[in-house]
């Protein structure tokens, strides 16, 4: 376990080496444990987490303020839009200052080519933990909650693991690419065979696919890249379909719909899922685009574990800030 996280940020997926990974993850299945049994874990008494949103959020919100009381602190609700920083306060100023209010700062900033660079600028003039609630790159307390998932799904050891992450037909908006770019980062450090699928307008960024081929050379793992959405399905112990934007390829709101609008049959049905292994889970971040990314069938169904991938949010969060802001 290693134990020398305090008063570090977390931004990127790689921000923790593999160890410091599993050791949030030990301290996550602990917290649920203590959930579960009632028992008190005020690790953060008397501690205040600022939460800093651009963009509007239904489980992060939600589970970052519910573990910050259950961790014996408070969070305070930010919104860019009803604030100064509408008016011209800098990430600088933000960082001065409210590193000087409270004893953690959390942001969630997804615009395209500033989000990343939003949080680390504040974090270069803070002088508590940063932590990213997810930007332009990076969903890192998603892909912890979803390790967290599939290990309670397929155990700790997730060696030869299939896991898919796929590109999913919506039409709601162009979604970041934070999500996919996260998972094939860490679950190749972990073990997992990472099969990424999409079509050719839907690259993620050639940095991000250098990290993740060299996370697959050092731990012995497969990291394959197709453009047909049933040969990756097929033989998979883990899917995750979802949409994202076509940010690398257009570089306009009419061009990515028109993009898009190309690929209706990138849906996952029973179909789909039946190429897959019998014991194969989906997941989703949420929330999905129904009847377009995924059918009702599927994500209601007995191989869905998006509840449970939601509720994991909460304890990876916590673990995170228990072990950060202490």
């Amino acid at each position: 376990m290693q134990t020398h996280l305090r008063g570090r940020d977390f931004i990127g997926d790689l921000d923790f080496s593999k160890d410091e990974v599993e050791t949030v993850l030990d301290v996550a299945f602990d917290l649920k444990r203590k959930r579960a049994l009632g028992e008190p874990h005020a690790y953060l008494r008397d501690k205040a987490l600022a939460m800093l949103f651009f963009f509007t959020s239904t489980r992060t919100r939600g589970s970052f303020e519910a573990g910050m009381a259950q961790l014996g602190g408070h969070a305070a609700f930010i919104d860019s839009q009803t604030t100064q920083i509408a008016h011209g306060d800098t990430a600088k100023e933000i960082g001065e200052i409210f590193g000087r209010y409270f004893d953690g700062i959390a942001i969630r900033q997804c615009d395209w080519q500033f989000g990343n660079q939003y949080i680390n600028d504040v974090a270069r003039a803070s002088r508590i933990p940063v932590l990213n609630m997810q930007c332009d790159i990076y969903h890192p307390f998603q892909c912890l909650a979803d390790l967290m998932t599939i290990i309670e799904n397929k155990g700790r050891d997730l060696r030869r693991k299939r896991v898919v992450v796929s590109w999913a037909y919506a039409v709601s908006y162009s979604k970041p690419i934070s999500v996919p770019q996260s998972l094939i980062l860490q679950l190749t450090r972990f073990g997992c065979d990472v099969v990424l699928a999409h079509p050719p307008e839907f690259k993620l960024m050639p940095e991000i696919m250098d990290q993740a081929r060299d996370n697959a050379r050092r731990y012995h793992v497969g990291f394959d890249v197709t453009d047909d959405m049933d040969a990756a399905f097929k033989g998979a112990d883990v899917v995750y379909p979802k949409s994202w934007g076509p940010l690398l390829t257009t570089t306009t709101n009419d061009e990515g719909r028109t993009a898009i609008e190309k690929y209706h049959s990138w849906i996952t049905d029973q179909r789909r899922m039946s190429r897959a292994r019998a014991d194969c889970i989906y997941m989703h971040c949420l929330p999905a685009d129904r009847n377009l990314e995924v059918t009702d069938e599927v994500v209601d169904g007995p191989q869905s574990v998006v509840y449970d991938e939601a509720e994991n949010r909460l304890h990876v969060q916590k673990a995170v800030m228990a072990l950060t802001m202490a």
